[in-house]
This record gives C-alpha cells, sequence and structure tokens, in this order.
C-alpha cells in the first residue's frame, strides 16, 4: 500500500528508483562508503544509504553554492524536510523517500525509540555542516576533533540506532573511529579545497565568477606550531613550508584514535573493561542502562554491530597511504585493495 507524502502517493516504485538513485551517488560520491554498505545488515541498509547519500550532498554544499547564505538556505530546506520526513510526510525527493521508507520499516521493528534517536542524530549532522559553510580552518586540533565526533561519529550512531543498537561500547568505540575518519577526511580534502574553484558560467557561457575562494582546514594551532601559512599552501601547493609536518602531527591523532579503538576492542572481546572512561556516556542519547562492562551482552553486541566499525578500516587504508606518501596529501596514491581489507575484516572481526 502507498503512503500519503505532501500530497502524493509514495509506493513500491517510488523507494526502489530512491534506492537505485542513492546508490549511484555513493558508488560515484563516497566509494568507501558504497563498499561498506554491502557489509550492513539487510534491514539497514536503507537507512544507511539515505543517511550517507543525505551527508555527501551537505558535505558538498560549501564547493556547490555562489555564497554563504544560499548554502544556509539549502541547510534549512534540508532541517525542514528530515522534520517532514519524520512526521510521515516525505517530500518526492529521493533521499527523503528511502529514508522514510526505513524509518517506517524501523519503527514496525522496535517502536518509535530508534527513530526519535535517528531523528536527534541526524539534526546535529545539519547543524554542524552548516557551522562549517565558510569552510574555515579549525581553531585547534580538539576543535577538528569536535567536528569530527558530531559527523562522521554521529553517522555512526545514527547507523547503529537504524539496527536499532544502544550499546556504551559500541557508541565509545564509534566515537573513536568516527574521530579518525572526520580527520581522514579533512587530511583527503586538503588538494581540492586549497585550490581555486571552478569559475561559473553564465548563460552566455562567459565566467561569471567563482564558487568559493581556496581553504585551508588544517587546525590554527598546529599550523601556527610547524610554521605554515595560508597563503603558502594556496600558491605553492604541496612545496609549502612546514605542510607534511602539519599534516602529520593531524594524520597521527587520527591514528591514535584507531589504535584505542583496536586495543579497547580486543579488550571488550576477551571479556576485560575497555581500559578507560566513554568521555560522552551520560550526554543525550548517550545514556544507557544495563552492563557497563564486559559479558556476553557486549560480545553480542559487537557481533551484531561490527559492521559499523568497518568504518575504521576505510580511515586505516587513507592513513596508510598517506604516510607512504610521506605526509604529502596531494601525492596520495588511490588504492585498490579494501574490499578484500574489509572483507577479511569483517570475517576476523577485527578492525
Amino acid at each position: 500500500m502507498g503512503r500519503r507524502g505532501l500530497g502524493t502517493t509514495v509506493d513500491a516504485a517510488d523507494v526502489a528508483q530512491a534506492r537505485k538513485y542513492c546508490l549511484n551517488q555513493l558508488r560515484n560520491g563516497d566509494y568507501e562508503a558504497y563498499l561498506i554498505r554491502h557489509f550492513i545488515p539487510r534491514s539497514v541498509q536503507d537507512a544507511y544509504d539515505a543517511l550517507r547519500t543525505l551527508n555527501l550532498e551537505l558535505a558538498r554544499l560549501p564547493e556547490t553554492v555562489s555564497n554563504p547564505t544560499i548554502g544556509r538556505f539549502r541547510m534549512q530546506f534540508w532541517r525542514d524536510t528530515v522534520k517532514t520526513t519524520f512526521a510521515g510526510n516525505p517530500p518526492r525527493e529521493p533521499i527523503s523517500i528511502l529514508l522514510h521508507s526505513a524509518i517506517t520499516n524501523l519503527t514496525a521493528r522496535a517502536g518509535a525509540g530508534g527513530a526519535s534517536s535517528l531523528k536527534f542524530w541526524l539534526l546535529r549532522l545539519i547543524d554542524t555542516r552548516e557551522k562549517r559553510m565558510e569552510n574555515k580552518p579549525f581553531v585547534s586540533l580538539a576543535g577538528l576533533e569536535d567536528y569530527a565526533e558530531n559527523t562522521y561519529a554521529t553517522l555512526m550512531y545514527m547507523t547503529l540506532a537504524a539496527m536499532p543498537l544502544r550499546s556504551v561500547h559500541m557508541d565509545h568505540l564509534a566515537s573513536h573511529i568516527g574521530k579518525a575518519c572526520g580527520i581522514a577526511a579533512t587530511l583527503r580534502g586538503i588538494p581540492v579545497l586549497a585550490a581555486p574553484s571552478r569559475p561559473i558560467q553564465g548563460p552566455s557561457g562567459s565566467s561569471v565568477g567563482n564558487t568559493r575562494s581556496p581553504a585551508l582546514l588544517l587546525p590554527l594551532d598546529v599550523m601556527a606550531e610547524v610554521g605554515l601559512k595560508e597563503e603558502d599552501v594556496f600558491r605553492r601547493g604541496p612545496r609549502a613550508e612546514g605542510l607534511q609536518e602539519a599534516v602529520f602531527e593531524v594524520a597521527t591523532r587520527a591514528n591514535d584514535h584507531l589504535i584505542t579503538a583496536r586495543e579497547m576492542l580486543k579488550n571488550l572481546q576477551s571479556g576485560k573493561e575497555p581500559g578507560h572512561d566513554y568521555e560522552h556516556q551520560g550526554e543525550p542519547e548517550h545514556k544507557y542502562s544495563g552492563t557497563l562492562h564486559g559479558g556476553e551482552d557486549t560480545i553480542s553486541d559487537i557481533q551484531r554491530g561490527f559492521s559499523v566499525l568497518l568504518e575504521a578500516i576505510a580511515a586505516g587504508d587513507y592513513l596508510r597511504r598517506l604516510e607512504r606518501a610521506n605526509f604529502d596529501p596531494f601525492k596520495v596514491k588511490a588504492g585498490w585493495n579494501l574490499p578484500w581489507r574489509l572483507w577479511g575484516a569483517h570475517k576476523r572481526h577485527e578492525i
């Protein structure tokens, strides 16, 4: 039976078309997510695909609008769209249609609680993306970590909520891995953002301006420590003095989070305590009941939600390639074996 949405009927054919759209967007715009989604439980794949496609749309906004004001209008559009979609009235737009289908499925499986958590995290993602519309450098490395927590870790929280799986240890692992992913994404974007943007073409084919100015998002405290200047990167690219040293410092923090997550996972899998407290425990949507340390429930949670942790493999793959390029983000070569790394990690339950 079709569902009523903004005066139109959404049926199975619409959902299938929306699913096809989202998969195509991920295949071409976020190939790592496209690979990982194949390991996500089938009942959660629609939610994963819709959320990752929306994240891709939000991340692209600073690149595709001519000024931050227009970008904020687009962010408000998505904020309103999320609210109407969760209210049961998705616009006839592919991401909304697929997300609504996933919400309906989740509510049928687990009640309204999972959908409520999903909405909380999704609105936080939009709010955080909006704050970064102007592509200004992060004030500090800690600020970059906060951004990664509110974007990439939040995407992982949403996937867990779509299962639904509420676990302090899975959230804790997702927090460390998400921070690593967000930092890696920032480093990966350096060659793109530091280059001049493409000119906007007017109706006659002539240039009418650019979508943005070059940007460098590396933390200012790290740049100051190594003597790196934004303008040097814009003018000299990989030859800018201090660039590789700054990238090394930031990449090391990402790698530290992956090391912490690996050690914590091993402890939990062997029935031990995680080794340190979860800094976000007690915050909204991070309140738990039941077992908070090792045990059969924890091991079961890890087995059930392990596919979510595969984001660590993708982040680690990029960091290894960055290291092989001597921490020059302009010279990182494309990888070819990530599908096999993901398959092996999923089979062994190791990150």
